[in-house]
């Protein structure tokens, strides 16, 4: 860690992650008030020194993360409190997307946001002004601890704004492992494997389907149409190619936009590989992401490509592993050895003050020692983040772990859900419409085109 170098001393006490106090306890062999040797069973202050003295200073955090999630959050912040005296003050709302940018333009912002899309982050940078630039030991773990292109998201017309929190992986498919092993299924390593097990679960199996797929999201219905597409322009196009279709230096309809679509429409428009347990092809369209994985269950179907966040979609009771009901394997690339695309997505903190207590507040939430911390403050699993200092055996369950070991791998090439970094209109507009007519019947040109045309003009 990076503040003065806040360094082992935290790995050996914030990530014991005790709820002990580290109060000063004078001459009973304790932690005095130069913090010097805690109590047993209390965290070692000694490190937090590099912070001040915050004792009466508050932190207002704002963040989408709801009840029941938001409880290890707050957990995992009280060494932080107790070693600095500073409290921090967490507020979680459904409507944070909505009310963020009204809350900072009415001069009513928070001291931090954890902000979901780098997309919201670059508009609240350029059009209230009222975004804080990350200090330098932020900056700093970020440097060390995350794969480049992360700093990249939080970063606006060349300047870094907000550190990475937590992450999800998108480019994973959901199976039974009982039922691969059962079949003698392998694991597929590239995508012609992947389109080879698809072929054959199709023709060994007349009373499954080998993909169970849904789009249906309410007034969100498209956006799971949205990741196939930008994980299969990472694997058959490249991640060159992927940043300048995203940031719209190429055409959204461009050539290898309309490959990768087609590729993926290989098993997305085959009825004989879709739709286990709902119906047909257009089936996927009135599916919601949120039961399209469920006929795994029932061997009505045996993959499902959801991202890791899926896991808290499966019922209570089943056992989710690599000897479970379920587990995930990541979706191949074109290659089984070289670069390895992910997709995903995340949450990146912004501040809205500079006050000691925010910046230093900020920096914790941006080591590799508040990543284990709140680890191990997640009992239930859920969580995990792209910080390579990230101990994944503090993780608790095994989606958890697999995620972490897929952001960590020194293959691993990370990209940005692409809808999320679009202007809105088009990530969370035509791009959902058009995957949607896509399902449903349209070619793939005419919804290319149509989104293509939506796009903002400058």
């Amino acid at each position: 860690m990076r503040l003065k170098r806040i360094a082992a001393a935290i790995s050996a006490t914030v990530l014991a992650m005790t709820m002990a106090s580290c109060a000063d306890t004078g001459d009973d062999g304790g932690s005095g008030s130069d913090g010097t040797k805690a109590e047993a069973g209390a965290i070692d202050c000694a490190p937090y020194k590099a912070f001040g003295d915050l004792k009466g200073k508050e932190v207002h955090v704002y963040t989408s993360i709801v009840a029941p999630e938001d409880q290890p959050h707050i957990d995992s912040y009280k060494p932080f409190e107790d070693c600095t005296g500073a409290k921090v003050k967490y507020e979680g709302s459904k409507e944070f997307e909505a009310q963020l940018l009204v809350k900072v333009k009415g001069g009513n912002a928070p001291d931090i946001a954890f902000i979901p899309q780098p997309g919201l982050l670059q508009t609240l940078v350029k059009e209230t002004g009222k975004v804080v630039e990350a200090p330098k030991e932020t900056a700093a773990n970020v440097d060390k601890y995350w794969e480049k292109s992360w700093k990249e998201y939080g970063s606006v017309d060349g300047k870094f704004y907000a550190a990475p929190l937590g992450a999800n992986v998108k480019s994973f498919v959901w199976y039974s492992p009982s039922m691969f092993k059962d079949k003698g299924y392998e694991v597929p390593k590239t995508l012609d494997e992947l389109m080879k097990l698809t072929e054959k679960i199709a023709a060994d199996d007349k009373d499954a389907k080998p993909w169970c797929v849904g789009f249906g999201s309410g007034d969100a219905t498209g956006w799971p149409g949205t990741d196939w597409l930008e994980d299969f322009m990472l694997r058959t196009a490249g991640p060159d190619a992927y940043d300048k279709w995203v940031k719209h230096e190429t055409p959204f309809n461009a050539p290898e936009v309309s490959k990768a679509m087609d590729q993926m429409g290989k098993i997305l428009k085959d009825p004989k590989y879709v739709n286990g347990g709902f119906g047909d092809v257009k089936s996927i369209a009135t599916t919601t992401f949120q039961d399209a994985g469920q006929p795994i269950l029932d061997k009505k179907c045996y993959m499902h490509r959801q991202a890791s966040f899926y896991a808290a979609n499966w019922p209570e009771g089943t056992k989710v592993a690599e000897d479970g009901d379920v587990f995930a394997f990541y979706l191949p690339g074109e290659k089984a050895d070289g670069e390895k695309p992910v997709l995903g997505g995340g949450e990146f903190v912004a501040a809205f003050s500079d006050r000691p207590e925010v910046k230093a507040f900020q920096t914790y939430l941006s080591s590799a020692e508040w990543a284990n911390a709140k680890a191990k403050s997640t009992p239930g699993g859920g969580w995990v983040s792209a910080n390579k200092g990230l101990e994944v055996e503090n993780l608790k369950s095994p989606i958890d772990k697999l995620s972490a070991e897929t952001l960590a791998d020194p293959k691993a090439v990370f990209r940005f859900d692409g809808s999320d970094l679009m202007p809105g209109a088009v990530g969370a507009g035509t791009f959902w419409k058009g995957m949607t007519n896509w399902i449903t019947g349209a070619d793939t040109k005419s919804q290319l085109d149509m989104i293509e045309k939506s796009w903002p003009k400058k």
